[in-house]
């Protein structure tokens, strides 16, 4: 090859062939962190997602929700009475015997009322459970208003322990104004108790919850 033909490449050339392969790292550094970014946004979301669905069933009685109250109702009960039908559950591997002392009562809308339900350790250990809960129809959950519950409370049992757990409640008036509950003559509460596996942490068992805002 003639020495003619041969090109040699300017500084520029030289120092922009270099450069490439450093855009080259910068572009992908970029793209892996804005994937980086989307990951943590989409998992920060997925976990707001919960506390934000909890509020929000907490604030409209949505899918039966009921709601705390802080007081008793002002006015005299209603003449028009409605069927309260109580239902327990306890999931799978909690040894708890879990039931309600009546199956179901009549009370008038407005009228405060007290009702057990009655929970065993049926084990040789101690163990501890928590409680969910909801009412149907779910059209009803804003208006089933509680004032004391033994509900999202840790409750740790001893081996053969029995104790009641009181939920104070009212129906509250303003079903009668809602035209989605006109016909309504029955509303069920359904609580299940689902097993907590750190049972040596402590807890203050036999306490009432104590109102923090709509449940």
């Amino acid at each position: 090859m003639d020495k003619a033909d041969q090109t040699v490449p300017t500084h520029a050339q030289v120092a922009q062939g270099a450069a490439a392969p450093r855009r080259g790292v910068g572009r992908d550094a970029l793209v892996g962190g804005i994937c980086g970014a989307v990951v943590v946004l989409m998992v920060g979301a997925s976990y707001a997602a919960v506390p934000f669905y909890n509020w929000f069933c907490r604030a409209t009685g949505f899918n039966g929700t009921t709601q705390v109250a802080t007081h008793a109702p002002s006015g005299a009960p209603l003449a028009r009475r409605m069927a309260v039908r109580f239902d327990a559950n306890v999931a799978g591997g909690l040894p708890w015997k879990f039931e309600p002392e009546k199956t179901e009562i009549e009370v008038a809308i407005g009228e405060v009322v007290t009702v057990y339900y009655t929970v065993t350790n049926q084990s040789a250990r101690t163990t501890m459970a928590q409680a969910a809960y909801n009412v149907t129809p779910l059209t009803s959950g804003s208006y089933f208003q509680k004032i004391n519950c033994f509900c999202f409370t840790e409750q740790t049992m001893a081996p053969g322990e029995t104790r009641e757990m009181p939920v104070v409640f009212y129906v509250d008036p303003a079903i009668t104004a809602d035209p989605e509950n006109d016909s309504l003559k029955t509303i069920t509460l359904s609580y299940t108790f689902y097993p907590i596996r750190d049972a040596a942490k402590p807890v203050a068992a036999g306490e009432p919850d104590k109102p923090r805002g709509n449940l």
